[in-house]
């Protein structure tokens, strides 16, 4: 049956009226880190198969790998292999049924964020 009052409703808030929480926000973070994790190792499995095919394809792609662009790109792919994982344990804490009140939600944000930028500082220092 057709709505005739389709334009009597109010319309739902959307992003405009929407203040995104702190944990929103990282839990979109870890699909976006999620997917560039996906392009980062496409990046490294390229350079594998130059390697494996000639000298001259392999110095084209490990010139643009080892190029300041590469270098960032390396330590970008590593936050976000970091946050990613750290991520992923606190939704495996949250599976348990536990920390799931929003203080307690909001500290493991900052936990996931916090951690992902020092353990990135250790792989750096490390490497």
């Amino acid at each position: 049956m057709a709505d005739v009052n389709r334009g009597n409703r109010p319309l739902s808030p959307h992003l405009q009226v929407y203040r995104p929480q702190y944990t929103s926000v990282t839990s979109i973070l870890t699909r976006i880190t999620g997917n560039a994790l996906l392009i980062s190792a496409l990046l490294i499995v390229w350079w594998f198969l130059a390697a494996a095919t000639s000298k001259e394809s392999f110095a084209v792609v490990d010139g643009l790998l080892t190029s300041w662009f590469g270098d960032l790109v390396m330590l970008l792919s590593a936050w976000g292999l970091w946050y990613h994982f750290l991520a992923g344990l606190r939704h495996l804490y949250w599976d348990t049924g536990r920390g799931l009140d929003l203080p307690t939600a909001e500290k493991l944000a900052w936990g996931v964020v916090g951690g992902s930028f020092l353990l990135t500082l250790l792989t750096i220092l490390v490497v």
